[in-house]
């Protein structure tokens, strides 16, 4: 093992520590307990008393700070995610835990506060078990439970970000995978659910119920407070502002969050100011980098590659683009994505200057690397991806960005949902408006019966329906992750009673006429 001084001055020891009280010498015994149980040194039974022996408490910060470490003693990433519950288990009697005191809109009580939500909720599965099972009363509670997704992708694309930058990547590499297993294991349950395969459905729930609870526990014990101790007052402030882009899980948007400090006004940084000046931030920035100009308004005219553009016009052009646009610069980082309203995965400004790697699950990230690694030895140009999500269907390209001389300059990421595309036949050579379109779509849902006894069409408002059939809630986030915006009670109450089937379709990437009649199907079948 390497000497603990050589492995704790690294870039990222040393970053990580100006933002902590750390005492080198309890790290040395806490780090060389743990290597012990990672290396079958120790059966965790033995640590746990030799730690109860030599230690009063632990901190969250020590511990993280330990975990910080390990990888520089030889363990990496895959054996870490594996033993961590061993590890948590062994200091479980001296880790410190204390509530939190933060004031409401605060991003680490929102998480605390959605932790509190999804807690009750597995409870009331539990108890469920023992109930007799009924369908929709499980399809409730799933499409509740699926909610957590929201919770992961801000911590991912928020709180890893912001700890990353103190020294702190861990989290991003380990707890990430933690979460994909909460995520897929819900998601095959949902599918056994639905697929009518109850017994096998009802032997998952206990499976479910300890993931959701371990990774909760994870949260508290260690990410929180040690993000409290890593992330200034002043960032929270900032990543108030772009958490409200990813939304939030089982809970109305938190109040503002304006610094415990009275009159607390952060420097505004570039890229993370979550607005629409963001990008033209960014861009002025760049060009002040290069010497371009030494002040550039939002007004002066820019020589682009075929023309001439202000900053607000390019601002504009990009966020009204049909694809969504990434760019990962020739050092891995991320330096820019469109912020366009159909945005297909959720991103937030915290992801500008965070290194790809650290955006990506530990079980995917050999694709990514794969592809940049082949853009910057020159042996490809171009890689394609699609998914298909059933109604969904979501086209992604990798595009190697070189100057003229060849050199590798970074990547390009373009995504789009193109299940309206693929169903395009014939010829549209006239003018037509989206009016048009919806009065042939109803039209056409008439002729194909889609207009019933129950008087669903195209124009049917959402929030009446559910009135009269609560059950349809469940069964259209079933069918797309989109239509988890129906749990959200504050987007629900604005949206209930002007929104129709016609543009619920579109939210979904669903033919209007397909939704209605599935509707029909599900209405029929249950009453």
């Amino acid at each position: 093992m390497k000497d603990f001084k050589a492995f704790t001055s690294g870039a990222k020891s040393i970053e990580m520590k100006k933002y902590l009280d750390i005492d080198n010498d309890r790290v040395k015994k806490m780090l060389d307990i743990k290597l012990k149980v990672f290396n079958s040194e120790l059966t965790p039974d033995e640590a746990r008393a030799l730690v109860n022996k030599t230690f009063d408490s632990i901190t969250a910060e020590e511990f993280a700070y330990g975990e910080q470490h390990l990888y520089d003693a030889g363990i990496t990433d895959e054996i870490m995610a594996e033993g961590m519950d061993d590890i948590l288990d062994v200091f479980k009697d001296v880790l410190v835990t204390s509530d939190l005191n933060l004031p409401a809109g605060h991003p680490i009580q929102t998480y605390a506060d959605e932790a509190t939500v999804l807690k009750k909720l597995v409870t009331e599965m539990e108890l469920k078990l023992k109930a007799k099972f009924i369908k929709n009363e499980w399809l409730e509670r799933y499409t509740k439970l699926s909610q957590i997704n929201t919770h992961f992708s801000r911590k991912q694309h928020q709180l890893f970000s912001a700890l990353e930058r103190k020294g702190f990547d861990r989290p991003s590499k380990i707890m990430w995978t933690f979460d994909d297993r909460v995520r897929d294991a819900i998601k095959a349950a949902f599918e056994l659910l639905n697929a009518d395969k109850d017994k096998e459905f009802l032997d998952a729930q206990p499976h479910v119920i300890h993931l959701v609870r371990d990774i909760l526990q994870k949260e508290s014990d260690v990410l929180y407070p040690t993000s409290l101790k890593l992330i200034s007052d002043e960032e929270f402030v900032e990543m108030r502002i772009s958490d409200d882009e990813i939304g939030y899980c089982l809970i109305e948007n938190p109040p503002t969050y304006k610094g415990l400090k009275k009159n607390s006004k952060p420097e505004p940084a570039v890229g993370k100011t979550g607005n629409e000046e963001s990008l033209l931030n960014d861009l002025k920035a760049v060009f002040e980098k290069h010497g371009i100009a030494n002040s550039v308004s939002k007004d002066d005219l820019l020589d682009v590659s075929t023309g001439r553009l202000t900053l607000e016009q390019i601002n504009l052009i990009y966020r009204h683009l049909q694809v969504d646009l990434s760019f990962v610069d020739e050092n891995d980082e991320v330096r820019f994505y469109t912020d366009t309203k159909h945005r297909i995965f959720p991103r937030s400004a915290g992801v500008i200057g965070r290194k790809v790697q650290n955006c990506h699950p530990r079980e995917s990230l050999h694709l990514v690397e794969g592809v940049i690694n082949a853009f910057r030895k020159g042996e490809q140009e171009k890689a394609e991806f699609w998914i298909d999500k059933g109604e969904k269907f979501i086209y992604i390209t990798f595009t190697a960005l070189r100057d003229e001389k060849g050199n590798y300059k970074g990547t390009l990421e373009s995504m789009q949902e193109v299940s309206r595309i693929r169903s395009l036949t014939g010829s549209r050579r006239l003018l037509a408006w989206e009016d048009d379109k919806t009065d042939k779509e109803e039209k056409s849902a008439k002729a194909d019966g889609a207009e019933n006894n129950y008087g669903i069409s195209p124009e049917t408002v959402i929030g009446p329906l559910l009135e009269r059939f609560p059950f349809i809630k469940a069964f259209l986030v079933s069918l797309s992750p989109e239509f988890d915006k129906l749990e959200n009670p504050a987007i629900f109450n604005t949206m209930k009673e002007v929104a129709t089937l016609n543009m619920i379709s579109q939210v979904g990437g669903m033919q209007v006429n397909n939704l209605v009649q599935k509707i029909v199907k599900e209405i029929s079948i249950n009453t």
